[in-house]
């Protein structure tokens, strides 16, 4: 057809070669429209190679079939072939089945056979801080999901003011301007001065076209990368330099039968403001600097730091169900199969980022953010704790799980957690309060390493799915092993161990023989006297015969009145 076209004569020529070169520019410039197409082809190459093959010979066979009869043959094959594919593979999910086994034979899986404690306990859950972060911006502006990191040292959450998505001139024409970094630990947040941080992000989450930070990341991919890669979650941080930088988490699919996503490196996006350099950069390579994940480890401020999608890890935690065999999640076994618990309620579902420390733990793994998730039997009727699986929030080719299950350790799950809470406050209105973001909390005390999981209460307004964040949130500690609620201080968290050991002491030392802890600190000989002569009533002897230096006092008085 084109080439009839062309022999028709110079103008046809002409018109084709235009023609041409626009596409081609066209090909170019809206890569980033069409690269979820090249992506969906790579993800799921083996089906389309499989169903071209089937439909090929299918057809092949239709057309060359002899009779009627034959031909609906034919032709009820193809269906009932088409049909079995996708209830087994989408219906029945056995596609993702497969593309979770392929996740698991390619994990770096280490067990360990000691829970690491937990170390700077972040008291706000991820939803209240988003609430409270959109409290303090107006009305044209948006906050983006907010990203616990590390930033000098410190975990505090960040989040970018961003232009609104009412308003579509303001995302073409406007920059991201500043940033919300508020300190994790600390009850009582605030988003104003010195934690509202003035920084310009030409590219941004809520920005249009070549400016949002999707867009500008898939312009910067090569021609390979187009098929293999894909930005997912946004965070912003601090580098090398003390500068502030936009780091997108990138996933990458590999594997041929059933591709999996794995761990991909990160673009980082400097900032700086929109111009026309910036403009022509954008719309010809995209934006940022590719770190592969072997290049991170010569950045500092990658290491230990949280810039692994969630989409990764979940996937990668979810394929423990695999450890009693490639048969076992099926439904006539599930013998040791495993799940992520879904909190109906919690609008942050795991993994939920917190900070580790692996020091006493035989394994060789770094001390700061992971991903964390609390695996329980598939049934929906158990809620016990089976796995504690630990994913470092870097993106190491490593995760490390412990085995609650083989222990007998009977601990009780994330799922079972909120009946706990509401059955330990009656008081409260259920309906419009929500215990969510049960994170867990690993101490050492009275003599053995406890783990608890700490819950916040939340308020949500009836058919909203807005929670409302407090300055100072209800917080209870829950012992996974015994079962019991320990309300706790906000605001006194060095106190927080203290307050558990004095509600379960007597139950840990009925149960286990635990000797006394938390003595009260004894007064220092020095204060002892002090007090001691503090508290005398009368005033003391000081000589051996003062009664009878006393008595002549007396008749010495006696006298002299007489004398008078």
């Amino acid at each position: 057809m084109i080439k009839n076209y062309w022999n028709r004569g110079s103008r046809q020529k002409t018109i084709t070669i235009i023609s041409a070169l626009v596409l081609i520019i066209l090909l170019f410039f809206l890569r980033d429209d069409y690269q979820p197409f090249l992506l969906f082809i790579r993800k799921y190459i083996f089906v389309i190679l499989l169903l071209g093959l089937v439909l090929f010979f299918g057809l092949r066979a239709f057309r060359n079939a002899v009779g009627v009869g034959r031909r609906l043959g034919i032709l009820g094959l193809l269906i009932l072939f088409l049909g079995l594919l996708y209830i087994i593979g989408w219906h029945f999910k056995m596609y993702d089945y497969m593309k979770t086994y392929n996740v698991f034979n390619n994990l770096n899986r280490v067990e360990i056979n000691e829970l690491p404690l937990t170390q700077n306990e972040r008291i706000q859950p991820l939803r209240n801080i988003f609430s409270m972060a959109n409290e303090s911006v107006g009305e044209t502006k948006d906050v983006s999901l907010p990203h616990l990191v590390r930033i000098d040292n410190e975990n505090r959450w960040t989040m970018a003011i961003q232009p609104s998505e009412k308003y579509t001139m303001q995302q073409i024409s406007e920059n991201t301007e500043e940033i919300f970094s508020v300190s994790s630990t600390s009850p009582f947040p605030r988003f104003s001065n010195e934690n509202r941080i003035p920084v310009t992000f030409s590219i941004g989450e809520s920005l249009k076209f070549s400016r949002n930070t999707y867009n500008a990341v898939v312009q910067r991919f090569n021609f390979f990368q187009l098929f293999t890669m894909e930005p997912g979650d946004t965070f912003y941080m601090k580098n090398d330099s003390g500068n502030w930088v936009e780091v997108v988490s990138l996933i990458k699919w590999k594997g041929f039968f059933f591709p999996y996503p794995t761990f991909g490196g990160v673009m980082i996006i400097d900032s700086g403001k929109h111009n026309f350099n910036d403009y022509m950069e954008r719309v010809l390579i995209g934006k940022g600097t590719y770190i592969s994940p072997e290049e991170m480890k010569n950045h500092p401020f990658l290491t230990k730091q949280n810039t692994l999608s969630e989409n990764v890890s979940r996937l990668q935690a979810e394929s423990l169900k695999f450890l009693g065999g490639f048969t076992d999640p099926l439904p006539w076994k599930m013998q040791t199969a495993v799940k992520i618990p879904d909190m109906p309620d919690d609008q942050n579902e795991q993994p939920f980022v917190t900070d580790f420390n692996f020091d006493d733990v035989d394994a060789e793994a770094y001390s700061g953010l992971y991903h964390w998730f609390g695996l329980e039997p598939i049934g929906e009727e158990r809620t016990s704790l089976t796995y504690s699986v630990f994913v470092p929030a870097d993106g190491t080719d490593k995760l490390y799980y412990y085995d609650h299950a083989s222990k007998k350790q009977g601990y009780a799950g994330v799922s079972a957690m909120p009946l706990k809470i509401i059955e330990s406050r009656k008081e409260y209105d259920w309906s419009v309060n929500k215990p969510v973001e049960f994170r867990p909390y690993i101490k050492d005390i009275a003599g053995r390493r406890r783990m608890f999981f700490l819950g916040t209460v939340s308020a949500v307004q009836a058919d909203s799915q807005k929670f409302d964040g407090s300055a100072t949130p209800d917080l209870a500690l829950v012992d996974s092993e015994y079962r019991n609620v320990i309300w706790i201080d906000v605001k006194h968290p060095s106190q927080w161990d203290k307050t558990v050991y004095d509600e379960l002491n007597e139950a840990w030392r009925a149960s286990e023989g635990i000797g006394y802890y938390y003595d009260e600190i004894t007064v220092p000989p020095s204060l002892d006297v002090q007090k001691s002569i503090d508290s005398i009533q009368s005033i003391p002897k000081i000589n051996a015969n003062a009664d009878e230096i006393e008595k002549l006092q007396r008749a010495i008085d006696s006298l002299k009145s007489v004398g008078n």
